[in-house]
Order: structure tokens, then C-alpha cells, then sequence
């Protein structure tokens, strides 16, 4: 690990913790500044400026704390640096591969599956993360949150079978507390919907997010919570990691996880094993293991499907059923995600 003092421990001697808009506007977004942190100046070679430039590197300075300084090879630092990689046109790889276009029910609103509407809340994030399934997304026309959230809110009164919404994007923890309290306050009068579900990686790259007024917030929701986090490897949970995650559980949420299998990153049972136990440890139940979603640019992260049937088989050689997450595809046009 890098020697610089965590970000999650900083203070300001004037106003105590740092808040996390702070941090936020404080992250990376020059690879090779990243690159001489970490002490690898030699893989600036092998940086993608087209890249770079489509889908930019943005990466807070606590995550990067968790990286291993002069390891080429870190599973974090892999899932966000721009590498030539990246350019190679690859047949089989689109803009959209899990058919979020043809699923629109209105600005901002994915609806593919029964009983559950999907929100892009917003297009930020936290992290970028290179192998992104919305990376070609055309969140400039299609953020949920835009006009006070008046059409996601009409096209979900529309439809009395929608039970739960997911607020996705981008990361909806982006947004501030009050601008996600907004959206809530018009959905309790839906009394339809039952159950919000958050799917977010900033409780993971930027655990100072959850800070008093987010779970004040929580807690207080008429609805079922669902809290759906983004870790694939045990190295992403450190101790300020693990205290945001039981803060969360403390609100009455349900932590979930979902991972993606990506070559280099955790693509051998021993590392998918541990990152099962450690998320079990914070609190958090393994949801989905995904396989990766085919978009352009994310070619060189895929593990193909006979290696991943196989991992998930040793995974649930050596761990119990609870623990072994399930491993899914998702399919454009198809009902569900659908089990390999």
C-alpha cells in the first residue's frame, strides 16, 4: 500500500473531518500522476490518451491508497487505468451490449424487467471504472433527476405494477442527500412502490459519502431499502470501507453485492473466495458475479464463459451457499438475468 495517510483519516484542524464533496473534486484524473503515486512510471507507455480522452480517468486518492505502489499487476489499479487495450476494435463488442436504449420508458428510465424500473439518477461517478457497461451511455439526454424528476416520476405513477425502483447511473449517491430526498418525497405518494433499491460503488471508493445526513435520510424511507454495492476484490474493503458498510446496515437497509468477473482482477477462486468472506465480514451478502457486459473498449477484461462456469464451480467447492454469489449474464431483451 501507498505510504500517504488515508484520506478517510484526514482532518482539517479548523472543521473537523473532510466531507466528501472535498474529496471528491480532490480525486485523480491524470494516469501518469497515478502512475508516479504508485512508483510505475514505465507503464505511462502503455496509457491510451484516446482513451483517456473518451472515458476519463477519475479516481479518488483513498481508493488509490489501497493500491500496491511498483505492482504493474494490482487488481485495482487495473480496473481503472486507461490502457492501450482499450483501442483494439474487438467484433462482438457495441456502444450498448445490454440493450438499455430499446428499454426506455422515459428520460432517464430503463424498464426491462417486470415489476421494477431501473432511474439513471445521473451520468457521475465517483470512479471510473474501465470496464463500465454505460461508458457509451448518452447521459447528457438521459439523467432521471433532471426537471425535479417530474417525468421519471409520472412514467413510475403510470404503471401501479412497478414494485420497486433501482436509483442507478452513473452513481446515485453522487447526487446530494437533499436532491435524492426530493426524488423520495414525491415517491411516497406511491404507495405502489414498496421497495428502493440503490445500486452504488461510493460506500466502496469513497466511504466518507456515507456520512450523517445520507443515513438520517435512509432511515427514515417509508420503503424497503436495498442497498447494492460494487466491490470484486477483498483489497477494495479496508476498515473505512467495512465502518461505512455497517453504518449503512444500522439504517435498516439490506447490503447486497454484486461483482464483475474480470480477467486479471479476480479471475481464480482463491481471490473470488476471499472477497466473498471479507464482504460477508462488513455485513454485506455476495448477490451476483457478473459476467462481463461486451462494450467497446472492455474486450481485454473478459473471461470466457467455460473459465467462468468452472471458477464458479470451485467457489462453491470451497465455500457455503450463502456465500457463493450467482453468476449471471445479462442479455438484452431477455426477462431476467440469466444464470450460466
Amino acid at each position: 500500500m501507498i505510504t500517504a495517510k488515508p484520506l478517510s483519516s484526514q482532518q482539517n484542524a479548523a472543521n473537523g473531518p473532510v466531507r466528501w464533496q472535498s474529496l471528491w473534486r480532490d480525486a485523480i484524473r491524470d494516469p501518469r500522476e497515478l502512475l508516479d503515486l504508485l512508483g510505475l512510471p514505465e507503464l505511462a507507455a502503455r496509457v491510451s490518451d484516446a482513451a483517456a480522452a473518451q472515458f476519463p480517468l477519475r479516481v479518488p486518492r483513498g481508493f488509490v491508497a489501497r493500491m500496491r505502489p511498483g505492482d504493474p499487476a494490482d487488481p485495482l489499479l487495473r480496473q481503472v487505468l486507461p490502457l492501450d487495450d482499450e483501442d483494439r476494435v474487438v467484433p462482438g463488442f457495441g456502444l450498448d451490449a445490454v440493450g438499455d436504449r430499446e428499454a426506455r420508458g422515459g428520460t432517464g428510465v430503463i424498464h426491462k424487467y417486470e415489476g421494477r424500473a431501473l432511474l439513471v439518477a445521473t451520468g457521475s461517478c465517483a470512479v471510473h471504472c474501465r470496464y463500465c457497461f454505460r461508458r457509451h451511455f448518452p447521459y447528457g439526454e438521459e439523467t432521471a433527476a433532471a426537471n425535479q424528476w417530474r417525468e421519471a416520476l409520472d412514467y413510475l405513477a403510470a404503471d401501479p405494477t412497478v414494485a420497486e425502483v433501482l436509483l442507478s447511473g452513473g452513481d446515485p449517491l453522487s447526487l446530494a442527500t437533499p436532491k435524492l430526498a426530493e426524488f423520495t418525497q414525491a415517491l411516497a405518494a406511491l404507495p405502489h412502490v414498496r421497495r428502493l433499491r440503490l445500486h452504488t460503488r461510493l460506500p466502496v471508493v469513497l466511504p466518507e459519502r456515507v456520512d450523517a445526513e445520507l443515513l438520517d435520510w435512509l432511515a427514515a424511507l417509508p420503503q424497503q431499502v436495498v442497498v447494492v454495492v460494487h466491490a470484486n476484490h477483498a483489497q477494495e474493503i479496508d476498515a473505512p470501507v467495512a465502518a461505512a458498510l455497517a453504518a449503512l446496515r444500522g439504517t435498516g437497509a439490506t447490503l447486497l453485492n454484486q461483482a464483475v468477473l474480470l480477467r486479471g482482477v479476480n479471475d481464480d477462486a482463491a481471490t473470488l473466495a476471499a472477497l466473498s468472506e471479507r464482504l460477508f465480514e462488513a455485513g454485506v451478502l455476495p448477490y451476483y458475479l457478473h459476467q462481463l457486459d461486451r462494450v467497446a473498449g472492455t474486450a481485454h477484461f473478459e473471461v470466457p464463459e467455460n473459465r467462468a462456469r468452472t471458477l464458479h464451480a470451485e467457489l462453491a467447492a470451497c465455500l457455503p451457499g450463502y456465500l457463493v454469489p450467482r453468476l449471471v449474464r445479462e442479455v438484452a431483451g431477455a426477462p431476467a438475468k440469466l444464470p450460466l
